[in-house]
């Protein structure tokens, strides 16, 4: 792209709310646009480093989180496709351009005089009457300077400068890696009595898939909507096992998308990195600013709540074990038929499972369910906007307002699994919120998802966990529209990361709550209102198999501390580190050829390295959190008035146990977490 000029992506944005102009650009203005916006992003870091003037927090702190605004839209519009709607070329710019973000990135926090003048600022905080949030935003600028090499020699720092970039081209390729072996499989049925218990919406669906892609019969594929069911339903052991162990050896093939050494690489860069900054290994360095505070915390935390759920994770186990045993199942049940003959227990036990409750949960039912929910809680509006460019034609997008009329945000949902798009749900941003010269930029906040798609003859009906999954996804993005920060680097979901998922998991508390099932759950045929004793049965059975569920999630915590507690370069075979990791949680017996660290994008090439104990903690949180609302009324429009301006609205404008307090009084307590799962 030649002329800089005409790019779309470094113009003004002149459509609706500013939003990004997907049908003007294409992959090949990415590189260019990013180049140039990080010329210009330097010059203001530049003239706030020669700036003469005395270092205060205006110039120096502030400035600093006001610059680079526009890298950072079109960076986040780059990154954000490639996890939604990615293709080999957006692959390789991505790759391109993120040691160069990480290059621009360690030239903010390697520069001295740069850091002289925050710490200057940081040094004289006490003296200067810094409101609450200003505080923050400089703690968090000179945290951001230290554990950036800033206080490194010049040796340490361009060794610094090396990992930080190598380590951003890692985590991309292991993402990239997951997705090829993730779309690069398919279990291809010829025989129909192969599909023997597979509900008719499933079968429906792979039939459509086979067609999609010009082959006959059947088609399941790795990705959630197809496999889980089948996991769950299909009555042929043999081919449960094929795809158990498809999926759980995805990128494990010794081929060009095997991560084995990706994720060895980048488990001893971070341990690296984190020496040269002082720390024994990375957990201690990504902890500094969590609410756990320490990987010993974070650690015993763990060990605390695998003491508590063990005993519950076996008795489940147990239960299965015996009931697999009375319909039929020779020896031992293997992994491959966990989910299979659960599903049969929770149906026996509650006449209830995702096939008895999908009829009620249509899509776009639920969607405007949760609105309702978010209107009735904070009197918020979501008004259809069909003026918004989208990157691909499923995505829907609103126009989303406060009870007076005032514009909030902009929110794009993308519901449906695609080849180019990663396996899971989030919630991501285009651009987040902040106050410059006084003008409120509001946030255009985005979903997304991998929900069951609608087929020729059913609209998309959602299984329960689908639900959940809306609603937890639905909870980050109230984060992040209803944030009400000076400062982009403290708004919305810029939080600690123990402390981001309660407002997530806080929502999915709904799911089982008559009061809001009953105002939206209507049978897709027959338009009958979700029956009471349907949702007495969810209720019920809401703590089936919780202690393995938290066993399992348990383990995952234990893997990621694994990697992340390191303090000499991992040599072994990384088997051996994962075999290590779950022997505390490890209840069924192991399966050779499949590993979970190889394919664990979260910590690998997301944002939870030495986090993923993250969700468990808050789960605490959300617990002590929804209690309060049972409590008052799960629609108590004070209660949840209190919720939204202490923690949705203030971001990370507060240390999170001060947000926390401010909303319920007091500080969490774990019994809710406890009573609710079952387990006391």
């Amino acid at each position: 792209m030649d002329n800089i000029s005409d790019n779309p992506l470094l113009k003004e944005w002149n459509t609706p709310f500013g939003t990004p102009p997907f049908n003007l650009f294409t992959i090949s203005h990415f590189r260019p646009a990013i180049e140039e916006a990080i010329k210009r992003a330097s010059a203001e870091i530049e003239e706030i480093t020669r700036n003469q003037d005395q270092p205060v927090f205006e110039n120096v702190i502030a400035a600093l989180d006001r610059a680079g605004d526009k890298l950072g839209d079109i960076s986040s519009v780059l990154f954000n496709l490639n996890s939604a709607e990615t293709s080999k070329e957006m692959q390789a710019v991505a790759q391109e351009v993120s040691p160069l973000l990480a290059r621009f990135s360690n030239d903010i926090t390697l520069n001295k005089e740069l850091f002289l003048k925050v710490k200057s600022v940081y040094d004289s905080r006490q003296k200067v009457g810094l409101d609450r949030e200003q505080m923050m935003l400089l703690e968090k600028n000179y945290r951001n300077f230290i554990l950036g090499g800033a206080d490194l020699d010049d040796e340490k720092k361009l060794r610094f400068r090396e990992i930080s970039e190598e380590l951003s081209q890692m985590q991309v390729k292991f993402e990239e890696n997951v997705l090829e072996d993730t779309n690069a499989f398919e279990l291809q049925i010829t025989d129909r009595k192969d599909l023997s218990g597979l509900p008719d919406g499933i079968i429906e669906m792979a039939e459509m898939e086979a067609r999609k892609r010009n082959k006959k019969g059947w088609i399941i594929t790795l990705h959630a909507p197809s496999y889980i069911p089948f996991m769950k339903y299909s009555d042929n052991r043999l081919l449960r096992e094929q795809l158990f162990k498809a999926y759980g050896s995805r990128s494990f093939h010794n081929d060009e998308h095997d991560n084995r050494e990706l994720a060895v690489r980048i488990a001893n860069l971070r341990l690296e990195m984190a020496g040269l900054l002082g720390f024994k290994n990375f957990a201690e360095l990504a902890l500094v600013d969590r609410m756990a505070e320490s990987a010993e915390k974070a650690g015993t935390f763990l060990a605390e709540l695998n003491t508590a759920s063990k005993p519950a994770a076996i008795r489940d186990i147990g239960k299965v074990k015996i009931f697999a045993a009375e319909i039929g199942l020779a020896g031992e049940p293997e992994r491959w038929d966990w989910a299979y003959y659960s599903e049969k227990l929770q149906k026996a036990q509650y006449d209830i499972d995702d096939e008895v409750l999908r009829p009620y949960f249509v899509l776009d039912n639920a969607e405007r369910g949760i609105f309702n929910l978010a209107e009735s809680l904070y009197g918020i509006r979501f008004i259809p906007y069909s003026g918004i460019p989208v990157y691909h034609p499923e995505v829907k997008t609103w126009e989303v307002r406060d009870a007076d009329g005032t514009f909030l945000a902009i929110l794009y949902i993308d519901y449906f699994p695609r080849p180019g798009k990663n396996g899971g749900a989030w919630m991501t941003s285009f651009r987040e919120q902040r106050i410059k010269n006084g003008k409120d930029t509001r946030p255009l906040i985005s979903i997304v998802t991998n929900f069951t798609r609608p087929t020729e003859t059913r609209p998309s009906l959602l299984t329960f966990n689908e639900v959940t999954t809306f609603l937890h996804e639905f909870g980050h993005s109230l984060h992040g529209m209803l944030t009400k920060c000076t400062y982009e680097s403290l708004s919305g979901t810029s939080v600690a990361r123990d402390f981001v998922e309660l407002p997530s998991q806080f929502m999915e508390n709904y799911a089982y709550e008559k009061e809001w099932l009953t105002s939206w759950a209507r049978h897709y045929i027959s338009g009958e209102i979700i029956p009471d004793q349907l949702i007495d049965k969810i209720k019920a059975s809401s703590t089936f198999n919780e202690g393995y569920a938290c066993n399992r999630q348990l383990g995952f915590g234990f893997l990621d501390m694994a990697w992340h507690t390191i303090t000499t370069p991992f040599i072994k075979d990384l088997a051996e580190l994962e075999s290590e990791a779950l022997a505390k949680t490890e209840i069924l017996p192991p399966v050779e050829g499949l590993n979970i660290s190889v394919s664990f994008t979260h910590i690998f090439g997301g944002g939870y390295a030495a986090g993923y104990y993250g969700y468990k903690w808050a789960e605490v949180l959300d617990a002590d959190a929804f209690e309060y609302f049972k409590e008052t009324g799960i629609l108590n429009r004070n209660t949840a008035a209190s919720f939204r301006k202490n923690i949705l609205e203030k971001g990370g404008t507060d240390k999170p146990m001060n947000l926390y307090k401010a909303f319920r009084g007091k500080e969490p307590s774990i019994e809710a977490f406890l009573k609710r799962s079952g387990l006391k």
